[in-house]
């Protein structure tokens, strides 16, 4: 995949690759044509082997989405270099502790994100944004514009790249889990990495020429390879409601968060959208596409196998048994339940260790769930079950019923009781302007029918959220409900 997207790069050098927001002009405007990213991925490819870099080193990349993190990523497939993604929300004990296990020979970083390790990390701290002081790690070098109190830029490197590496290996680290004594990365290889984005490929079928919008690498990657421009969504909800009605891309792919707070400005939507990397709901799905979209999709992927299955929303509305519905696994994907319940994937897309351990025959979700068939309905994450009067409840099972019109999002949570059980309280939060009265009314059927798993209480409020897709946080909301309960 990736070496069939230099090939499009370089067949027309003047095709729009990305497009700029369109949210305040009205119409798009290339940011970056074929011929620029060509440009920017050679002299990268040539700098980095310049400075030494070859097949098997490791490289930080610190660069906020956009041309010249795509053209890295490029240049580092291109010479054999795996690349560690640096994430500024993780903080900066930790990034310091996964930065020494991923050992980089060099970190490449933009003047933001050494701006957060430096003069504005107090400022980037209100935001939740921290990186340590890179310089501490490994040589930094600066991609883009230079700013006073950055590190040396990248130099530019004229003349042809070197020649590509022509086998397999290591391609990305992705720091999913762990603490500061143990980080925990993902590791996948070259053939991996192409294989997922084949799968993307075959899911969303991109079109030449008419944009895509999303905002990650497995996205935009199928989409430049099969001749579609690429716009990055914008981060106010607002602006992100006007781009998608103005762009009318073919293809969306947003996070579920990123899905309802741009609804809550009524864009129109258009084409096929795609949302994943947090629980997707039949009703979010559907708000997706009563706001006009054609299809409507929920994807089940982990950092491990990305993509690993897909449901629309018409299926995903019509199933009325327990659990949560996301439908079969997607070609070369296999999917197993072991006697304790949880779900293992394959699938040559699948990443192929975490650093520092040894290959993986298949990966563990950590996701309770059975197989309906040849569909996959999930029960909800091992670790979140509530026992409550000795029994064992898995919140995965009846959270999606709980999405009735008004809902925004709802989970169950486990709260400590006196008596040293536990109580199991909704923390439903209501969509902008619902009416509380009705909505009570309208999960009234929905809890008579979850049996001993009803819920000791109903509380309405927002759910936390947290990590880098913004999945909903159980021990926050959990905190919460019991904070509630104790003051009555």
């Amino acid at each position: 995949m990736l070496d069939r997207l230099a090939m499009v790069l370089r067949a027309d050098p003047h095709r729009p690759a990305v497009l700029t927001a369109t949210a305040l002009t009205g119409r798009s405007r290339v940011r970056a044509t074929t011929g620029d990213l060509t440009n920017l991925t050679d002299r990268y490819t040539a700098a980095l082997a310049r400075h030494g870099l070859a097949a098997g080193d490791t490289l930080g990349l610190a660069v906020r989405p956009g041309p010249r993190s795509l053209a890295v990523l490029l240049a580092a497939y291109h010479l054999g270099v795996r690349v560690a993604v640096l994430d500024p929300t993780a903080g900066p004990d930790v990034l310091t502790a996964r930065l020494a296990v991923a050992e980089p020979a060099l970190v490449l970083a933009d003047a933001a994100a050494q701006a957060v390790a430096g003069w504005a990390g107090p400022l980037a701290r209100r935001a939740h944004l921290a990186l340590p002081d890179l310089t501490r790690i490994a040589p930094v070098r600066t991609v883009g514009r230079r700013l006073p109190g950055c590190a040396p830029a990248l130099p530019a490197s004229a003349g042809p790249p070197p020649a590509a590496f022509d086998g397999d290996g290591d391609a990305v680290i992705v720091f999913t889990s762990g603490t500061t004594s143990r980080p925990r990365a993902v590791v996948h290889t070259r053939s991996g990495l192409s294989a997922g984005m084949r799968a993307v490929t075959g899911l969303v079928g991109p079109q030449p020429d008419a944009p895509v919008l999303g905002g990650t690498f497995f996205v935009l990657v199928p989409a430049l390879a099969a001749g579609a421009p690429v716009a990055l969504p914008d981060r106010p909800p607002a602006l992100l409601a006007r781009q998608l009605t103005r762009l009318r891309p073919q293809a969306t792919y947003l996070t579920p968060p990123q899905l309802r707070a741009v609804l809550d400005h009524s864009p129109r939507l258009t084409g096929q959208v795609f949302s994943g990397s947090a629980p997707v709901s039949a009703a979010l799905l559907g708000r997706v596409k009563r706001a006009g979209a054609d299809r409507a999709y929920g994807v089940y992927a982990l950092t491990e196998l990305f993509p690993a299955a897909a449901v629309e929303e018409a299926d995903k509305r019509g199933y009325a048994a327990d659990g949560d519905l996301v439908g079969r696994p997607l070609p070369g994907v296999s999917a197993r339940v072991d006697d304790t319940g949880q779900v293992w994937l394959s699938g040559a897309g699948q990443a192929d260790r975490y650093l520092g351990e040894p290959p993986m025959a298949e990966v563990a979700t950590g996701d309770v769930g059975r197989l309906d068939g040849d569909r996959l309905v999930l029960a909800g994450r091992c670790k979140d079950m509530v026992l409550r009067a000795a029994e064992n409840i898995y919140p995965g099972l009846y959270e999606p019923a709980l999405h009735a019109p008004g809902v925004a999002l709802a989970v169950l949570v486990g709260v400590p009781a006196d008596d040293g059980d536990e109580r199991l309280v909704a923390v439903v939060q209501p969509e902008p302007g619902a009416d509380r009265a009705r909505l009570r009314a309208a999960l009234r059927p929905v809890l008579d029918r979850m049996g001993s798993a009803r819920p000791d209480r109903v509380m309405f409020a927002r759910v936390p959220l947290a990590g880098r897709s913004r999945k909903p946080d159980r021990r926050a909301a959990a905190q919460v409900a019991a904070r509630v309960a104790r003051d009555g």
